[in-house]
Parts: structure tokens; C-alpha cells; sequence
């Protein structure tokens, strides 16, 4: 059993919806999940240490890509705190729900982004980013419950 700390990143809501998702599946599964619809980084990190140390610690990052490949505004000062953090945060695993739009040249930018921050910060990566397609895929938070199952012994 895991220790999750989802964090959202959503403009309009549908990410939100994807995040719900994830943590009835991640329940389901057995595991403890905090959801941070409005993401603070130190809050996070309190959340995150706080839990039994003998629990992985993941963070779920689902996150939408808004205007020219931006983050949403509700966790831009998330983004820039983990950016500009020295602690070493090695012993957090993480993955990321990438959410957006194939039609648009910056298609989930800013999970792809925060995947490489998240590497160069020195979190260990649990499963590859996932995308999901607005413009295409029909139920996204069931195909973000699918992945979840699927991925189910690495977390």
C-alpha cells in the first residue's frame, strides 16, 4: 500500500474529473490518497512526509496544458516552488496524467514538462506519462482508472 498526494492542474474542470477518478481507483486499490485541488507545494510536502515512512510515497500529478502550452493557474505556484526547491526529495516516486488536446502543437506541455522537471529534481518515476486526448478519447477518467489497473504492482 502506497501514500498518493494527487496534485491538479486544471483551468476548466475536466481535469478535476480525472483526478476524482483516480483517487475512487487508487482507494479501490487499497491505498491512502489526499487530493490537492488547489496544489501548495509545502502543504504537499508536509502531507507527504507526515504518512507512516513505511509507505511509498507517490505523487499524482494530472495535469491540463492551457493557452500556448502553459501550466493552469491553479498550480503555477506549485510548479515554480518545486522549481526553485533544495530539498532533497529523492525518496518520492511520482507519475503523471498529462491531459489535452491533439489538435494544438503544445499537446500536454505542461505534464511533459513537469515529467522532466520532476527527473532533474531526482523523484524516481513510476510508470510513464500518460496522455489524454479531450479531443478524442470518450471517457477520459475511465481510461485514467484503466491505466491505474493496469499499473497496479508498481505502485
Amino acid at each position: 500500500m502506497s501514500s498518493f498526494q494527487i496534485i491538479v492542474g486544471s483551468m476548466l474542470g475536466g481535469t478535476e474529473y480525472v483526478a476524482e477518478a483516480c483517487e475512487e481507483q487508487l482507494i479501490l486499490l487499497e491505498h491512502q490518497v489526499n487530493l490537492h485541488l488547489k496544489p501548495d507545494f509545502t502543504s504537499i510536502l508536509n502531507d507527504t512526509f507526515a504518512q507512516n515512512t513505511t509507505k511509498k510515497s507517490v505523487w499524482l500529478i494530472c495535469t491540463s496544458t492551457h493557452g500556448a502550452g502553459d501550466f493552469p493557474d491553479n498550480i503555477q505556484a506549485f510548479v515554480s516552488d518545486l522549481k526553485n526547491c533544495e530539498q532533497d526529495l529523492s525518496s518520492i516516486n511520482f507519475m503523471i496524467i498529462a491531459i489535452g488536446d491533439s489538435s494544438y502543437d503544445t499537446f500536454c506541455k505542461a505534464g511533459k514538462e513537469l515529467n522532466i522537471l520532476l527527473k532533474t529534481k531526482g523523484y524516481s518515476e513510476l510508470s510513464g506519462i500518460r496522455t489524454l486526448d479531450m479531443s478524442e478519447d470518450i471517457d477520459p477518467e475511465e481510461l485514467a482508472q484503466q491505466w491505474l489497473n493496469q499499473i497496479k504492482d508498481r505502485l
